[in-house]
């Protein structure tokens, strides 16, 4: 080492520094602090220095830490909204599904009404002067329909109660007649025939009553006569119930509207019209004034 001058051992010292250098380079690889060595300059003592104008690999991953960061914050955003976003829709969903479950379970209140099962009005028979004598008119009822007159025709009679109507009377025309249930062809021979499936005197609802006009006593042969304020007088066996005519028309034997139910107390007196052709019907129309 004494034979070497001065600036041999400036180069051996700038070789050893150079070679640790290395060494500490390859070292800060391995752990990610390394700089670029492309970037890098040696000062006259040949040590290692970082030029000033560019930028440590540190720096680059620090950007990129923070760059992943922004992304993975924006990632964790959006499922946080994704995942609001379905939540909301689901309760609306359920809101709607519950809706439509409660307008299926909540129905309106139906008014009870008298159950009508009619293809023509009752009473229809031939006049006692045809050819053929009086019976049942099947010419005024439509041929499909006949097997459904056919089936009502054999609705029970239901039990006699005491509310049920027994009796009716209509002072202006002398009408004083016995009330049978059923208005099929037979009953109808016994007297005046109330509809089935209409209410009882007193009550809310349609009672419809039907007589003949020219066979088995004429009972309704005067129905025509009345007039609006005329009483019509419906017994039971506890009481009377006193009707007040409103109405008289003149309609077709298909015309069954007239048998509706009603919101109000009302009876229906029902016959064939005219006399001795019966092709039509005279309906009168009384609402219940008072009770007896």
């Amino acid at each position: 080492m004494d034979d070497l001058s001065a600036d041999e051992l400036r180069r051996l010292l700038v070789e050893k520094r150079r070679t640790d250098r290395q060494i500490r380079l390859e070292r800060f690889r391995k752990t990610g602090r390394v700089v670029d060595a492309e970037q890098a300059s040696l000062d006259e003592d040949g040590l290692f220095r970082a030029r000033a104008d560019t930028p440590s690999f540190s720096g680059k991953n620090s950007r990129h830490k923070t760059w992943l960061d922004a992304l993975l914050l924006f990632v964790e955003i959006a499922a946080v909204l994704g995942l609001a976003y379905v939540l909301y829709n689901g309760v609306t969903l359920l809101r709607d599904l519950n809706k439509q479950v409660t307008t299926v379970l909540v129905q309106p209140t139906l008014t009870p009404t008298a159950i009508i099962q009619a293809v023509v009005l009752p009473s229809g028979h031939t006049p006692p002067n045809s050819p053929e004598g009086v019976r049942f008119n099947e010419a005024e009822i439509p041929e499909h329909l006949r097997p459904m007159v056919e089936t009502m025709a054999n609705l029970p009679v239901p039990t006699p109660s005491p509310q049920q109507a027994v009796r009716i009377q209509i002072p202006a025309i002398d009408i004083d007649a016995p009330i049978v249930q059923g208005d099929g062809w037979e009953q109808l021979k016994k007297g005046v025939a109330q509809h089935l499936g209409t209410p009882d005197p007193g009550q809310n609802g349609n009672i419809v009553l039907s007589a003949h006009n020219d066979v088995f006593g004429e009972i309704f042969r005067h129905l025509d006569r009345l007039q609006e304020g005329d009483e019509v007088i419906v017994y039971t066996n506890q009481r009377a119930f006193v009707y007040i005519v409103k109405q008289t028309q003149v309609v077709e034997p298909t015309q069954v509207e007239v048998m509706a139910g009603t919101q109000e107390p009302v009876v229906t007196l029902i016959s064939c019209y005219p006399y001795l052709v019966d092709n039509q019907r005279i309906v009168v129309t009384a609402e219940l004034e008072e009770e007896r």
